[in-house]
């Protein structure tokens, strides 16, 4: 392990021409009412968690810098948002549905031509591997066309009027304000467009702040904003979120706020609106995701799903296996076949071919996953793989931790990186009894082949998550199904689907089904003198 760390990070000349910085970027810009403006107060540096070898040492690569806006401008962003929507009178609230889906599809074609730039900072600024660096990016480019696809359904099925009880009336969907939307560091890209397309798509205006890493990838994008929307209809602020958007919220012009994070972050900031009861949220938050391994399983795909359930992408995701509950009858078994897999990862910096563990991009990750450890081994636990839990600068090689029990802080919480908690069990209520206690309610994986015992399963825990995999991992897709959770987990279900539901709310148009109102109606729909009353098919 020692030799693994000592060759882990490269020098210069050692990385491939393609993925090479330059200069470091002092990125002044950010976007307000359709222009680039320049900031000129101070910065943030940007740290990559790569490291870089100048002979004997080893520095932490800066990439550049970004904007600290303060709250003053801040705030114009969230006026010119204000301005755009203008309490629902604007041009873009209510521009035509074709139309607004002819605004995303020319800020896709326009994002699609920055995919290397935009993978590359993926890699340098969050660690994530090439792979996944692409595979993010085309995901969201296929989710902005799904969501397009799935507004053209909704619209199509909107547009006939129906007739009750003596009532003519069509239903369509309006948009609801000003959007706040926030995204997450490990899917800086992917996670923050999956509420800030259907915002915009809706109708609503948008102020949109990058995440706290992965915030200079974003910079490739901005002329793409700028010339495909009209001006005030989004908007790119940077800058410590204490400062900028605590003064969003407490202003009460935020109609809905769009975050992933943490519960208590969440909390904190909601608490600033002044009319909180207007105030829509989708939330994407904390998550303490199980998987549970019965004693009748096919062990091989329990060992496989679970390797990479808990430690893909470092662990570094909310729908990750955080804790994982095992059967004593087959616990050995487990055991050695998972530190079997896990030795088979391979370490490295994120463009090298196959690489699967890559260094951390959060400051002070690594003390904290040493906290962890030691808090566990303190208490009874071991690290049981080779290396388990050695590091190097931003890099933590991961560690399987055993026996885990609830006196140890990991039980409890998220770890959020590459450490593995099992907690071997005998009687099934142990297990029952920790999903039914936790605060928490994303997901779990049940894995086993017994129908009874997992019939009897899914009805205890479907009243206590959003999803719950059989005999695979934790995760978000397909992105047509819902994305949700209980408890602190989340607000809101998040999918193609609902996603657009939820920036948006059903308005109803009626009268009573006479020859004059039928007139009336029909004229204003021939004549195209209401956006919203109408009969268009979009094809």
């Amino acid at each position: 392990m020692d030799r693994l760390l000592d060759s882990l990070f490269p020098s210069a000349e050692n990385i491939p021409e393609t993925w090479r910085l330059g200069a470091p970027l002092e990125q002044r810009d950010y976007l307000v009412n359709g222009e680039l403006r320049r900031w000129d107060g101070p910065l943030a540096t940007v740290r990559s968690p790569v490291w870089l070898k100048e002979g004997a040492d080893e520095r932490q690569v800066v990439l550049g810098s970004a904007p600290l806006l303060d709250a003053d401008t801040a705030l114009t962003a969230l006026d010119a948002a204000v301005q755009a929507y203008d309490k629902g009178r604007g041009a873009w609230p209510n521009m035509r549905v074709a139309e607004r889906i002819q605004h995303v599809e020319t800020f896709l074609a326009r994002m699609r031509e920055q995919r290397q730039a935009v993978v590359k900072l993926l890699m340098w600024e969050i660690g994530k591997n090439l792979k996944d660096s692409e595979k993010e990016f085309d995901r969201t480019c296929d989710y902005i066309v799904d969501t397009i696809n799935a507004l053209k359904d909704l619209d199509r099925r909107s547009s006939r009027f129906e007739l009750e009880q003596g009532t003519l009336g069509q239903i369509r969907r309006a948009p609801l304000g000003v959007a706040l939307c926030m995204g997450p560091y490990n899917y800086p890209l992917n996670e923050t467009f999956t509420t800030l397309i259907p915002a915009l798509i809706m109708g609503n205006t948008v102020v949109f702040k990058p995440a706290k890493f992965g915030v200079l990838l974003i910079r490739p994008l901005l002329e793409a904003f700028r010339d495909s929307f009209p001006p005030g209809v989004i908007n790119v602020i940077y800058g410590r979120g204490r400062e900028t958007v605590s003064a969003l919220m407490a202003s009460g012009k935020v109609d809905v706020f769009a975050f992933i994070g943490t519960h208590k972050a969440a909390s904190d900031l909601k608490k600033l609106h002044p009319r909180p009861h207007r105030l829509r949220a989708a939330l994407g938050l904390d998550a303490k995701n199980p998987g549970i391994v019965l004693p009748q399983v096919d062990l091989d795909n329990a060992v496989e799903e679970a390797v990479t359930g808990a430690l893909s992408f470092n662990g570094q995701r909310c729908t990750a296996l955080k804790i994982l509950f095992v059967h004593e009858d087959v616990i050995e078994a487990f055991l050695d076949k998972f530190q079997r897999k896990l030795a088979a990862l391979k370490p490295g910096m994120p463009w090298e071919p196959g690489v699967a563990l890559t260094p951390l991009p959060e400051p002070g990750k690594v003390d904290y996953l040493d906290g962890l450890v030691a808090d566990a081994t303190a208490k009874g636990a071991r690290v049981l793989n080779e290396g388990g839990g050695q590091s190097r600068g931003s890099f933590f090689y991961p560690a399987l931790l055993y026996p885990v029990s609830h006196e140890m802080r990991v039980y409890h919480e998220e770890q959020f990186g590459p450490l593995v908690p099992v907690v071997p069990y005998r009687d099934l209520q142990t297990v029952i009894d920790y999903v039914l206690d936790s605060d928490y309610g994303q997901q779990l994986s049940l894995f086993g082949n017994d129908p009874a015992t997992i019939g009897s399963l899914v009805d205890i825990f479907a009243n206590q998550v959003g999803r719950i995999n059989i005999n695979a991992q934790c995760q978000r897709g397909p992105d047509t199904y819902p994305f949700n959770g209980r408890k602190n987990s989340a607000e809101g279900t998040l999918s193609v689907h609902d996603a657009l539901r939820v920036f948006s709310i059903r308005t109803l148009v009626a009268t009573r089904f006479q020859e004059a109102n039928k007139e009336l109606i029909s004229e204003i729909i021939r004549n195209r003198q209401s956006s919203f009353l109408t009969t268009d098919y979009i094809f």
